[in-house]
């Protein structure tokens, strides 16, 4: 009997799978380095026909009229390179069989190594259709989610709270605009390592698609940032966040507070804030005690806004100040710069005056208030010399560098929205001097990087970080297949020598 039932348990789980993957020849592309599967990797026949490797660097292949022969397939992936032949095609020929595998490697030129797709569909489609093991417990559909824009998380209750912009579903081209959100466990406490993947576990409505968790009144999108979790006098845990209200796709009408129930699993409105307000919570949030009392720091390029880290100061934006050399209740359109007896800019923490920007410094330069090598935006990178603009980053501190470690988007580089690069200074306040790119792209946009030090390995040499893969603002009208508008997770190993801390520090 106790042979039957393992027949029937084979038959039911594994023999389908076995068969399914007879069908199929099975690409695998690794990292020649790490020996890795590479995702995101374009496979393309002569006639066009055109295959992505999923998280685990497999493509499946079952093509009528192209099987039981030699196929050419052109090789190509953002930050790796194939070797040219004599003709200058990057590619290789490989006789393709059901049921056969070959594996091809790839040499990275990104400092960082590209690990999984973390949202979307068909995460790891290919090795499925192969028989190939796969780590998370929904490898091709998790609630619904086809695709999410920008990722924010933080720590809340021993749990991992993730939310997204808007995201797309099966059903219907419009979605979820309203902050989708899942919960995912803690490595050391039953979650996934996080060089392998991410369980996700959304917040489902009743039709089984990612919930609307921020649905604010009003038309248009909500979106949230500067999510962050603070203790009551209590001691209880609260979790806050910034919200948005848009339309015109990119044009803000209202901001304001918002707080998650645990019990309703969204987020409930404490506060509109004063439109015309400077200073507001925005970006990734870092935890940070100056003067003996805990702040929290906000900002988009760097985190040069702080309040005091209590519910209470969070709703009050009289109580925000921004690190800068600008003097208070001076006008806009005439910037006065604060310089000390000695001619040097005058830094100090002020309120009711923006937070400083590489445009509103462009401008006190025309105006003749600032020179060039005066400029708080100083980034540089390390093999060209040349200036580095940030669009906007995620600053943490680092027990390995015993710094505070930047991964920053570039503005107008390669790619419009596409170059990541890291950083590191004694401060989260700075000086960011200078950086090295870790992440290109070949026209498409890698925005709103995000980085998770609650996930960082070995004392913080190896970091994690993700961001959206999108054609959105790149020009590239060609959208990935199953990829586009999705977050890709990356590794970055800081024992790299192109990292060594003493570059940093010229």
């Amino acid at each position: 009997m106790k042979n039957l039932r393992c027949l029937f348990y084979l038959l039911l789980l594994g023999v389908p799978r076995l068969i399914l993957a007879a069908e199929y020849f099975q690409i695998t592309v690794i990292d020649s380095e790490s020996k890795r599967g590479i995702p995101l990797v374009e496979l393309e026949t002569v006639n066009q026909i055109l295959y992505v490797t999923d998280s685990n660097g497999i493509a499946a292949i079952n093509e009528p009229g192209l099987m039981n022969q030699e196929v050419y397939f052109f090789i190509r992936s953002h930050g790796y390179e194939y070797p040219v032949d004599g003709f200058g095609f990057k590619g290789k020929k490989i006789k393709v069989t059901h049921g056969g595998k070959v594996t091809l490697e790839m040499k990275r030129v990104n400092i960082a190594e590209r690990l999984y797709r973390v949202t979307g569909g068909g995460i790891y489609r290919d090795s499925l259709l192969t028989g190939a093991a796969v780590p998370t417990l929904q490898p091709v559909l998790n609630g619904r989610v086809l695709g999410s824009d920008s990722v924010v998380n933080a720590q809340y209750k021993n749990r991992m709270y993730w939310f997204w912009g808007d995201t797309n579903q099966p059903g219907y081209p419009l979605g979820n605009f309203s902050v989708p959100g899942a919960v995912s466990e803690l490595p050391d406490q039953g979650g996934l390592p996080i060089q392998e993947g991410v369980n996700l576990n959304y917040f489902l409505d009743q039709n089984g698609f990612a919930k609307k968790t921020c649905d604010m009144p009003g038309p248009g999108p909500t979106w949230i940032d500067g999510l962050v979790t603070l203790r009551d006098h209590q001691g209880n845990e609260r979790l806050f966040a910034k919200y948005v209200k848009i339309k015109d796709l990119l044009t803000v009408y209202e901001r304001g507070l918002v707080e998650f129930n645990d019990e309703l699993k969204e987020f409930e409105k404490r506060q509109v804030f004063d439109f015309d307000a400077p200073l507001y919570p925005v970006g990734h949030p870092v935890e940070y005690q100056m003067e003996g009392q805990d702040f929290i720091l906000f900002g988009l390029a760097a985190p040069l806004i702080r309040v005091p880290a209590t519910s209470g100061d969070l709703a009050d934006l009289k109580q925000y100040e921004t690190y800068s050399y600008i003097k208070p209740g001076t006008e806009a359109a005439k910037w006065i710069v604060d310089r000390d007896k000695e001619g040097q800019l005058r830094y100090e923490w002020r309120k009711q005056i923006p937070p400083l920007t590489s445009e509103l410094e462009k401008r006190l330069i025309q105006q003749g208030q600032l020179k060039k090598d005066e400029q708080y935006f100083q980034l540089r990178d390390l093999e060209t010399k040349k200036r580095v603009e940030i669009q906007n980053s995620s600053v943490a501190w680092n027990e390995y560098r015993g710094k505070w470690t930047m991964i920053g988007l570039q503005k107008f580089g390669t790619s419009v929205l596409g170059e990541i690069w890291y950083s590191e200074a004694a401060s989260p306040l700075g000086p960011w001097k200078w950086g090295r790119k870790i992440v290109t792209h070949d026209q498409y946009s890698f925005y709103n990087p995000k980085q998770h030090p609650l996930f960082a390995r070995e004392k913080g040499r190896l970091i994690y970080f993700e961001g959206t893969y999108t054609t959105l603002f790149s020009g590239n009208e060609v959208k990935t297949p199953r990829y586009d508008y999705n977050q890709i997770m990356y590794q970055l190993d800081l024992s790299d020598p192109r990292l060594a801390s003493d570059l940093f520090e010229k």
